[in-house]
């Protein structure tokens, strides 16, 4: 393949446009029509609408621009959206116009085509955020568990050769700064400034144009699996069980036995499809933090560091090990991850299966209540893993004993309570 390349027309970098080059609508965020919220525009192809900082599909966009400078691709290419709206509708729900509510993706952003087909008409580019399609996913755990009677097959959910039939939807975020810092603790400004700072100053634009609100930060993003009926999601006569999973590529793709995140997913699954199969809907949230959202060459670091030290990997040095190469035990914030959940319409969840006190401590305090929590059972955990499930048991991660939540402990605390 003889690639030819195409001239590229030439970028000028300037710390502020005037107010005539500006043709960028507002954005309201939360506002309860869309078209008063405005759409997301991160095109490259116009300056002069763009709207927000950085670009679509961002955690992608360095690979874009070596297709850009090797000819590969035309850089003033406009998405062709015909035939990709969503397979199932989700929402609009109550949460979608709380401007504090959800914060780190657009609700809209998997019906841009339809809702701002006018704006596209005109030739800006204005490209989805999420997108909803149908799919089949294979496990082979839940082929051996449909071969020991613990999962059954009905022909809807779970198909004769043990696949399964999932709505999906890919999310990039989309985060509204000013609520971000909020929800934080922080000033806006403080949150521009560490941005700018701690990304090498990759996007000026936080510090030099405080008129735009948006970014569009490039990091991994989320997929979601739905088993049954979406639509069930919101209705409270119906279960819902949930499992919020971070990534964990040596385990859930290569299968690392030091560790419990695979089998831990694995059960989510075979929860989830138990729900559907009871005419509700189970729902695994797949988040891209890998390694605590400290990247594999640290984890792999972490890795090296316990198996090295003076007698050898022991649960009391796990988050230790940790701390001394990061200098942070883990930075995955759960702060925002309570957002898709509420884009979701989800108000209760009858069974989040997760030990994970921040996980749960975060969904909580954004207005869901959560009926039971689910430990990964004690033969799931491979023999090389109990000490990194020792450490988080011993930090404090829900066990299944009915031991209270750390938000619960400070609030008994605080009335003067003793345990």
């Amino acid at each position: 393949m003889t690639l030819t390349k195409k001239p590229v027309k030439p970028i000028v970098l300037t710390s502020h446009p005037s107010s005539q080059e500006t043709k960028a609508p507002k954005v309201d965020w939360g506002a309860k029509d869309p078209l008063v919220r405005g759409p997301i525009i991160g095109t490259l192809t116009d300056s002069a609408y763009r709207n927000c900082i950085g670009t679509h599909s961002g955690a992608y966009s360095v690979y874009r621009a070596l297709a850009v400078a090797s000819g590969a691709l035309d850089p003033l290419h406009v998405p062709d959206l015909t035939n990709t709206s969503p397979t199932s509708s989700i929402g609009p729900f109550d949460s979608w116009y709380d401007p504090q509510r959800i914060v780190s993706m657009d609700p809209w952003g998997a019906e841009v085509g339809t809702i701002f087909a006018e704006y596209i008409k005109k030739g800006i580019n204005i490209q989805p955020t999420v997108a909803i399609t149908q799919a089949h996913i294979s496990m082979p755990e839940v082929v051996d568990s449909i071969r020991a009677g613990h999962i059954a097959v009905d022909g809807e959910i779970v198909g004769p050769g043990g696949d399964c039939l999932v709505t999906k939807a890919a999310i990039e975020p989309v985060w509204f700064l000013p609520a971000v810092a909020r929800r934080f603790g922080v000033s806006e400004s403080d949150l521009r400034r560490g941005l700018f700072e701690n990304t090498g100053g990759m996007f000026p634009e936080l510090v030099t144009r405080s008129d735009l609100h948006v970014l569009l930060p490039p990091i991994g993003g989320q997929t979601v699996y739905f088993f049954g009926d979406v639509k069930t999601i919101p209705d409270l006569s119906k279960e819902l069980t949930i499992r919020i999973h971070d990534e964990c590529n040596g385990s859930d793709v290569f299968g690392s036995d030091i560790c419990t995140c695979r089998p831990y997913l694995v059960h989510g699954i075979e929860e989830c499809i138990k729900t559907a199969q009871k005419g509700g809907c189970g729902v695994i949230v797949y988040n891209r933090k890998e390694g605590r959202a400290l990247g594999e060459v640290t984890k792999f670091l972490v890795y090296n560091a316990r198996k090295r030290q003076e007698g050898g990997d022991r649960a009391d040095q796990y988050f230790q090990r940790t701390e001394c190469i990061a200098g942070v035990q883990d930075m995955r914030f759960q702060e925002l991850m309570p957002d898709v959940l509420h884009w979701m319409g989800v108000k209760r969840i009858d069974r989040l299966v997760s030990m994970s006190d921040m996980k749960y401590n975060a969904i909580t305090r954004s207005g869901i209540e959560v009926v039971e929590r689910v430990s990964i059972p004690d033969d799931r955990i491979p023999p090389d893993a109990h000490v990194e499930m020792d450490a988080k048991k011993a930090a404090g991660y829900f066990s299944g004993s009915g031991a209270p939540s750390a938000d619960e402990l400070a609030k008994k605390k605080g009335r003067g309570l003793e345990e």
